[in-house]
């Protein structure tokens, strides 16, 4: 079994910022990715940003974050973290971290998400 447990979320006003973090534990055999998700009511799950681990490593961020959010690794501890500085009204969503890896007991990469963290930005 492989979890990943989110934590970080909360209210925030205009201008400020949060750092959400996503532990992966369980049957990790390796980790290919990593990153964040948001859904806001009414509209479709959107990547934030990711980290992926092939070639050296990659980051990507959605247009709207970039510059403003931070995306970071703790490959020993199978852990990712996002600096959102500067939020704005926009930004408020549920927050869903990501994973695509191998657990032991397959030799295939699955997808695994969190159970998402409420970010609110009060304007």
């Amino acid at each position: 079994q492989v979890q990943l447990v989110e934590s970080g979320g909360g209210l925030v006003q205009a201008g400020g910022s949060l750092r959400l973090s996503c532990a992966a534990s369980g049957s990790i055999f390796s980790v290919n990715a990593m990153g964040w998700y948001r859904q806001s009511p009414g509209k479709q799950r959107e990547l934030v940003a990711i980290s992926t681990s092939g070639g050296g490593g990659s980051t990507n961020y959605a247009d709207s974050v970039k510059g403003r959010f931070t995306i970071s690794r703790d490959n020993a501890k199978n852990t990712v973290y996002l600096q959102m500085n500067s939020l704005n009204y926009e930004d408020t969503a549920a927050y869903y971290c990501y994973a695509a890896l191998r657990p032991t007991y397959s030799r295939d990469v699955y997808d695994y998400w969190g159970q998402g963290t409420q970010v609110t930005v009060s304007s």
